[in-house]
């Protein structure tokens, strides 16, 4: 045991702990003392870095720029037009005239024409050689996109069918215009592929079995709706060549493309027959689980298409399209030539012509007319505007794209959603980015037009003060590959954007 004196009343243990105490104690006051000096030295210097982090005081509010000069931060479903007020105030010729001109200058050879109309009067803002006849490039596709809504309305959907053939164990895969085919299961919610041949084969099987029929099955190819070259003549071998066109047929896959995510190069040249291949592969696919194999092989059947219709023909299955409405602004949106000639050909069809390349141009012109948009003076050699040997004047488009944004008939309003918007959608989406043009980013929508010598520009803008102008700008005999040609569009139809032109 250990013994305790009186001079140290502490047990050893506990005079430790309190010695510990202390020396905690006297270092927890130390650091109290460093602590506050830390503080007070940390305030003025706090304030003084503070202004970095969280920036300057804001400044005042900008006064609220109107809802129509607002660049869009995300596109909506549909991009048309609201109600505006026709009590804004129409800009002056003058001055409209002034600031086009300043801008819409060739870049080398050729020269610009081009017309500016208030969109609910018609009143003319700028004229340019407004009636001379031009080469349109795809600025044509405005027209038989108001062919296609008329002839065949917006909401009409093509089929594709597979019929019982006129021997035992054959089918016959009928095109009724559907160029959009996938190759899969249909997808509802998408324009490209919104039948698919998988489905379509799935549906024949089970219409099959459901009839009793067993054995082997032979694939026929009826794509007998259109008529005449399926190649235009007018057409540069180049051009096919390098796949801004293909021989046309009344149903193929991806608007005959091999894939649909590539959208340039070498198409098909059979694009029917490659769709037919594809549904036999699906037939064959589906079939194997219930017994039945399909013939190698795919023939061409002498047969009418459905759309003149074999009475005697039974329908075993069939998809549908996307409507006319979703594919002419897939076509305006992608400037696609293969649909654009496609949506022709049905036009002339639902009208009661023939589905051939005159079919085709004959019902646009007669389309324009019955609109009342004088197109007889009109030269149409295809309805895509690849041939160079089209001309359409700036005053037709103009009247054109009034005719879809403001014009009496509703149908021609579902159009709206396919002009591509400037700086972010379609063939605009890598325009509009330098300082001379991005005032008209988000604001701009017009159809493109491109050839070697050719550019076009025709579309809508709201304007500053809340006006609806339509315009059309095209240019001829341009120099190849000038930069500052397809930059003096931009500049012309940013122009109208920023115009506040009193």
């Amino acid at each position: 045991m250990t013994k305790t004196t009186g001079t140290d009343p502490l047990p050893d243990r506990l005079r430790r702990a309190v010695a510990t105490g202390q020396a905690g104690l006297h270092r927890t006051w130390q650091h109290a003392v460093l602590t506050a000096l830390l503080v007070v030295l940390l305030i003025p210097a706090a304030l003084l870095v503070a202004p970095g982090f969280i920036g300057p005081e804001p400044p005042a509010p900008a006064p609220p720029v109107p809802a129509w000069q607002q660049a869009p931060a995300s596109l909506s479903g549909g991009q048309g037009l609201s109600d505006l007020d026709p009590s804004a105030v129409v800009p002056s010729r003058e001055s409209v005239t002034a600031q086009v001109e300043a801008v819409l200058k060739a870049d080398g050879g050729g020269t610009f024409t081009g017309m500016v109309q208030d969109a609910l009067t018609g009143q003319v803002l700028f004229d340019r050689g407004g009636a001379e006849g031009r080469v349109p490039a795809s600025n044509l596709k405005l027209l038989t996109a108001v062919a296609a809504l008329r002839s065949l309305g917006p909401n009409h959907r093509f089929r594709t069918q597979v019929a019982a053939g006129p021997a035992a164990g054959q089918v016959v895969l009928a095109g009724g215009g559907d160029v959009l085919l996938g190759a899969g299961e249909s997808a509802d919610g998408q324009v490209m592929g919104h039948a698919g041949l998988a489905t379509l084969a799935a549906r024949t099987i089970e219409a099959l079995l459901a009839s009793g029929v067993t054995g082997e099955l032979k694939v026929l190819l009826d794509d007998s709706l259109f008529s005449g070259p399926p190649l235009n003549p007018a057409w540069q071998e180049g051009d096919v060549a390098a796949g801004e066109v293909a021989p046309l047929f009344p149903l193929a896959m991806n608007s005959a493309r091999f894939n649909a995510a590539v959208t340039a190069g070498p198409r098909p040249q059979d694009a029917a027959m490659a769709a037919a291949e594809e549904f036999a592969f699906r037939l064959r696919t589906a079939g194997a689980a219930a017994g039945l194999t399909v013939a190698a092989g795919v023939e061409r059947s002498p047969g009418a298409a459905q759309a003149g219709g074999d009475a005697d023909r039974t329908v075993l299955a069939e998809v549908e399209s996307a409507t006319v409405a979703e594919q002419v602004n897939l076509m305006l949106q992608a400037s696609d030539n293969y649909l654009a000639e496609t949506l022709g050909r049905m036009a002339a069809v639902a009208a009661g012509g023939p589905g051939s390349n005159d079919g085709a141009t004959a019902t646009v012109r007669a389309q324009l007319n019955e609109a009342g948009i004088p197109a007889d003076a009109m030269t149409l050699i295809d309805v895509c505007g690849l041939a160079m040997g089209n001309q359409v004047s700036a005053r037709q488009f103009t009247e054109v794209v009034r005719a879809i944004t403001s014009g009496p008939d509703p149908a021609l309003r579902e159009a709206l959603d396919g002009f591509p918007v400037a700086g972010l959608t379609g063939t605009l989406d890598t325009r509009y980015g330098d300082g001379s043009t991005e005032a008209g980013a988000g604001l701009v929508r017009a159809k493109t037009g491109t050839l070697n010598t050719v550019l076009a520009l025709s579309g809508y803008v709201v304007d500053a003060d809340g006006r609806l102008l339509v315009f059309s700008f095209i240019g001829n005999g341009l120099t190849p590959g000038a930069a500052g040609n397809r930059t003096a569009l931009d500049r012309a139809a940013t122009a109208l954007a920023g115009c506040g032109c009193r």
